[in-house]
């Protein structure tokens, strides 16, 4: 399966794909195996190998350019690659010396993993081409480590290469990819986008001077001061399928780091990052999911946004589709994508590409949403939508483990089931947004006061949970209110709520937070696509979780061993330039207050530059 967009000057065509494929390539190989000559001082004779599924795929995004002779298409093409990794295994050796059975997660590779080749592409007539394609497609050397109880650790590592031949047939959807709508027989024709391809990247670069600190622990921002940088790319791909429905599959490319790799405060300065980070670029398919649209009769809307929600524009943007849909209507999403696309949206702070940094600021910090490690989930939504009012309601999967890289494999045995309402009214002639949200998140988690009393019984933090880590409910509500409250001017305010009798299982390490600030268009001086925000937030934790990691206690974000705790202060403001009608440039600063709580680190003093690109 494969997408694109070309463009073609004379005879030389240039363009960009994205595809998923098939391929068996090297997966790990269960069973019973003679051990090696080597391992015999060991009294090994033979080993079992027990692996899970592995990741029989290959997806890229590339590049291509080429010559056009009449029908026929001679060109060169390459790009990222994702893929080829070996699911987790188990290692035991037979008969006896080495007793302990060994674990390994996926494999892993430090370097990027990328596909180049060539190919004919020729036109058959009509919108249909045949294609004929090599490709070398490198999955680098992949590295598995299996640890045992005591014995140490054994390496297995597997290089990955494969030579792929294969033939397709393309369509074109055409210059022209516009048709006469026909969802409803009484209202008069309008135009529907039949497919649309948009691409984004940004860069952030932060870093903060030295700052006073008693101490530090495993998970705190080094007082020493530095300064990293990562960049996020992405391709927004979208097509209709069906009357009201759209297919939508995002490839992204990270690379970089955040300050102190994602550790250190409770709402962490840069949302822009996530925790996969790498020193190399490498190509993740983040979202893939369906979207259906139900009329249910009231005025149209055309090429307008919803107020209060950016994401959800009806002109053609990324993951929507240019359309007319009724005020009144259900939508469904199913698949792969963020909670945060759907929920807790917020008209002047919920975008770390264009608005404010801060976990703080950009989303509910309190919200402990359900995600892996880039902050993405398998989910399905509804809403009804009605002219002033919208009722949303979802159920996304949990990580396997609390702050895990990877989510649970099961259906719902792990999930979060969320639900929001939200009010658009006027207060004074000025446009605003009220949300009240709920959530639940049941999975296998520990409850914090056992961990507590376990670590002061055994002397050892953590303790192992795994026998505390039972099926509990973790319960989180929050406000939210985007206000208009001068032509030009918006306020907003989030303040939210969550159970910290429990682990942090996927978000932010926040108990209770409130936020609020100011976001001024640059319409007020005659620079109309510019944005000037300030905000301020306080978050805090409960009486439990200050002393688990008083006992030296370490969890996703924070962990110093501190003794005094207080409230996490945020202050963040930020001025965005608008260079050009695709090009965005940044400049944003931060007061961190009793950084994880701490009093006895900090203040800490942050300064950020980020661009934005789009097209």
């Amino acid at each position: 399966m494969q997408a694109g967009y070309n463009w073609q000057f004379g005879h030389l065509v240039y363009g960009m794909e994205t595809d998923l494929n098939f391929l068996d390539g090297r997966g790990g190989s269960s069973g019973v195996f003679p051990a090696p000559a080597q391992w015999a001082p060991l009294m090994v004779s033979s080993y079992s190998l027990s692996y899970s599924d592995s990741a029989r795929f290959f997806g890229s995004l590339r590049g291509r350019i080429g010559f056009a002779d009449d029908r026929t298409l001679f060109y060169v093409t390459a790009g990222l690659a994702t893929g080829g990794t070996r699911g987790p295994a188990t290692l035991i050796f037979l008969p006896g010396g080495v007793t302990n059975p060994y674990f390994a997660r996926d494999s892993d590779s430090s370097r990027s993993k990328y596909v180049l080749g060539a190919g004919i592409e020729r036109a058959l007539g009509g919108n249909v081409s045949a294609r004929f394609e090599y490709l070398f497609l490198n999955q680098q050397l992949n590295t598995q480590y299996f640890v045992g109880n005591s014995n140490g650790l054994f390496v297995a590592r597997t290089r990955n290469e494969n030579h792929v031949l294969r033939f397709g047939l393309n369509y074109s959807l055409g210059a022209e990819n516009r048709y006469t709508n026909w969802e409803r027989p009484d209202a008069a024709p309008t135009q529907e986008e039949l497919y649309s391809v948009h691409g984004l990247t940004t860069n952030v670069v932060q870093g903060y001077p030295g700052f006073r600190a008693k101490y530090s622990g495993q998970n705190s921002l080094q007082p020493a001061g530095e300064v990293r940088g990562g960049t996020t790319s992405d391709v927004f791909l979208g097509t209709r399928l069906w009357n009201g429905a759209g297919l939508y599959v995002n490839p992204e490319v990270n690379y970089g780091y955040g300050v102190a790799d994602g550790v250190g405060a409770g709402s962490y300065p840069n949302a822009a990052y996530t925790r996969g980070d790498s020193g190399a670029p490498y190509l993740r398919f983040q979202r893939y999911f369906l979207r259906q649209n139900i009329g249910l009769g009231g005025d149209r809307e055309n090429d307008q946004a919803e107020r209060g929600v950016v994401s959800e524009q009806l002109e053609s943007s990324e993951n929507q589709l240019s359309r007319s849909v009724d005020v009144n209507r259900l939508i469904f999403t199913i698949g792969k994508y963020s909670v945060g696309d759907i929920f807790d949206a917020n008209l002047y702070a919920h975008d770390p590409t264009r608005d404010f940094l801060n976990y703080a600021f950009n989303s509910m910090g309190s919200f402990d949403y359900a995600s892996d490690a880039w902050g993405y989930s398998y989910g399905a939504t509804a809403e009804w939508k009605q002219n002033w009012w919208t009722l949303r309601s979802g159920v996304f999967q949990l990580p396997s483990s609390p702050g895990g890289y990877n989510l649970e494999g099961a259906f719902c045995r792990q999930c979060m089931v969320v639900g929001e309402a939200e009010a658009r009214f006027n207060l004074f002639g000025q446009p605003g947004v009220f949300k009240l949200l709920g959530y639940n998140n049941m999975g296998y988690i520990a409850r914090i006061r056992e961990i507590n009393a376990l670590a002061i019984s055994t002397g050892a933090l953590p303790p192992d949970v795994s026998d505390l880590r039972l099926k509990r409910a973790k319960l989180g509500v929050s406000l939210s209110l985007a206000q208009q409250v001068a032509p030009n001017v918006g306020f907003f305010i989030r303040a939210g709520l969550m159970d910290g009798r429990y682990e942090t299982i996927s978000y932010a390490d926040v108990d209770r937070t409130v936020a609020g600030g100011f976001v001024f268009s640059g319409k007020l001086w005659d620079r109309p696509d510019d944005e000037i925000g300030l905000a301020a937030a306080i978050g805090g934790l409960t009486k439990d979780r200050q002393t688990y990691f008083a006992l030296g206690g370490l969890s996703i974000d924070i962990g110093d061993g501190a003794m005094t705790y207080g409230s996490e202060k945020n202050i963040e403001a930020f001025y965005r330039w608008s260079v050009a009608d695709w090009l965005e440039a940044t400049i944003d600063y931060q007061l961190l207050v009793n950084p994880a709580y701490n009093q006895d680190r900090g203040p800490v003093n942050l300064f950020a530059v980020r661009t934005r690109a789009k097209f």
